[in-house]
């Protein structure tokens, strides 16, 4: 049975060429980190001792996180052991963020995504809604459902994990068409490199649609409630987040349709890969039956508060103790654990999930999520925060909500293409609320502005993992890539800027 790590290392690769800037960018970090923290220790800082600590540590973690010297849960324990050892903060308010409910919340959802892919269930989704009557034959119709079925699944699982199990399904429908009668025409070309590029885009976009979808969208949750106290729920979040997800999944599909799939027939012999690999499924399983079940359970025990919020509720005593008693990572922890607890084979006493399997999620995230929220606490608790955020206020005067909005969001999407978006959510983020707390201005928008640019970044194969797994196929061209990628990029600003100057007022 293969695991969901299996897969992506099967996929995720990069020519010899990246592999060298790859190396000498880890080397070049692995000195020059050290030499940063030197120079701004030394440096003649007007900052408190603590503070002036905490900004030598944190320019050594930045410049390590975006030369990924080190493998980036790594440096998401160093800050705040280097923050102990330096006297920035006592070890049990150092440690304490990763043991944020959220945390927990990461670890639900990762479980739950895990248990998909074991069971085949997001294979089994794929292959329905693209073996549909509808989609037939036409190169527009495939390349649209097949796009949509990977942002439908981002919505719940990680982009790279969604990539990992499209991209294959993608790379066979384009070796088929190759075996066909069209040869090695342009269009077929053109076509190609659509199939695998909406693969990557697309599940980076539906990471965007609810806090579980993407990494950066539960750190720039979780910083926002540790540093202002404001909570944003699952319903609010999806909100604005599938609102966003679908114009620009529309921008998407008809750029693609426009330049690249116009009279594209994919061949019945294509269409019959599908059916086939439908068909070898078999009848649902009771195991796949049994994660839709948690699942389900999940996603109304996450979705309950927005349901009351539109009954008018949200004020009502049963809203405040539902809220208390079942936070969202409280839920995401009842999901998982029933994966556990649902029999698949009584007698034998199998149950959905086992722990080793459920092991195998990624806890390299979960200690960078829980890294960057600690580095945020420090650098707002010894007042660094405080002092950036004044220093770069004399570069904006007088800036309001909107202006700080479009440049965070700017910002994220510019780091986003040079270092992973969990990276940058986690250093763009809490100097957006730092700046707006100085400017006098309330931090949510910024904030949410740098949050979802950061799961932007589509030019390069090096700015995400579904960028370098597709890029892998060898039906992208570097130049493409960076041409569409350019396109996203442009458009995801101007959305995100509009909605949250449309409805982030009426919403946060």
């Amino acid at each position: 049975m293969r695991t969901l790590h299996e897969a992506i290392g099967a996929v995720e690769t990069y020519s010899p060429a990246e592999e060298a800037f790859n190396r000498r960018r880890r080397t070049w970090g692995l000195f020059l980190g050290p030499l940063v923290f030197v120079l701004v220790w030394v440096a003649p800082l007007h900052l408190p001792a603590p503070a002036h600590r905490m900004a030598a540590i944190l320019a050594m973690v930045v410049v390590l996180w975006i030369t990924e010297a080190l493998p980036m849960a790594v440096t998401a324990l160093l800050g705040p052991v280097l923050a102990v050892i330096c006297q920035v903060a006592p070890a049990r308010a150092a440690l304490a963020p990763f043991a944020d409910p959220i945390i927990f919340l990461f670890i639900g959802s990762f479980i739950l995504a895990e248990a998909m892919f074991v069971h085949g269930l997001d294979r089994r989704i794929a292959f329905t809604a693209l073996a549909s009557q509808w989609v037939g034959t036409s190169g527009t119709r495939i390349l649209i459902v097949y796009g949509l079925v990977g942002t439908v699944i981002s919505m719940w699982m990680s982009n790279t994990a969604t990539t990992a199990m499209m991209f294959p399904i993608g790379v066979s429908i384009v070796a088929q068409l190759r075996r066909g009668t069209m040869g090695q025409d342009e269009g077929l070309r053109r076509f190609a490199t659509a199939m695998m590029l909406i693969t990557s885009f697309g599940a980076s976009i539906g990471g965007m649609a609810t806090p579980v979808g993407t990494p950066p969208n539960l750190i720039g949750i979780g910083l926002i409630e540790r540093i202002t106290g404001t909570h944003i729920g699952f319903f609010r979040w999806m909100a604005i987040g599938v609102p966003l997800v679908l114009i620009l999944f529309a921008v998407l599909a008809a750029f693609f349709a426009w330049t690249s799939t116009r009279g594209v027939q994919v061949g019945e012999a294509s269409a019959c890969i599908v059916r086939e690999e439908l068909a070898r499924l078999g009848p649902m399983s009771r195991a796949q039956r049994n994660v839709c079940l948690a699942f389900g359970v999940t996603v109304v025990l996450w979705t309950f508060p927005g349901v009351l919020a539109v009954a008018g509720l949200s004020e009502a005593p049963i809203a405040r103790a539902y809220m208390t008693s079942m936070p969202e990572g409280v839920a995401a922890m009842l999901g998982a654990m029933l994966l556990f607890v649902l029999p698949v084979h009584w007698a034998a006493r199998r149950f959905t999930i086992t722990w080793e399997e459920a092991a195998r999620i990624d806890w390299g995230i979960v200690l960078l999520y829980g890294g960057g929220l600690a580095m945020g606490d420090l650098a707002f608790s010894t007042g660094l925060a405080t002092a950036m955020g004044e220093g770069l206020t004399a570069y904006l005067p007088g800036a309001g909500p909107m202006l700080l909005t479009t440049v965070f969001t700017g910002v994220a999407i510019l780091l986003s293409e040079t270092t992973s978006n969990t990276a940058s959510a986690n250093m763009v983020v809490p100097v957006a609320i730092a700046v707006a707390t100085a400017s006098g201005v309330d931090p949510m928008l910024p904030a949410l502005g740098a949050t979802l640019g950061a799961s932007m970044g589509f030019m390069m194969p090096i700015s995400t993992a579904p960028n370098a797994i597709v890029y892998s196929s060898g039906h992208v061209p570097i130049s493409a890539m960076m041409r569409y990628g350019i396109v996203l990029d442009v458009a995801g600003f101007l959305t995100i800027v509009g909605l949250l100057a449309a409805l982030g007022p009426l919403l946060f």
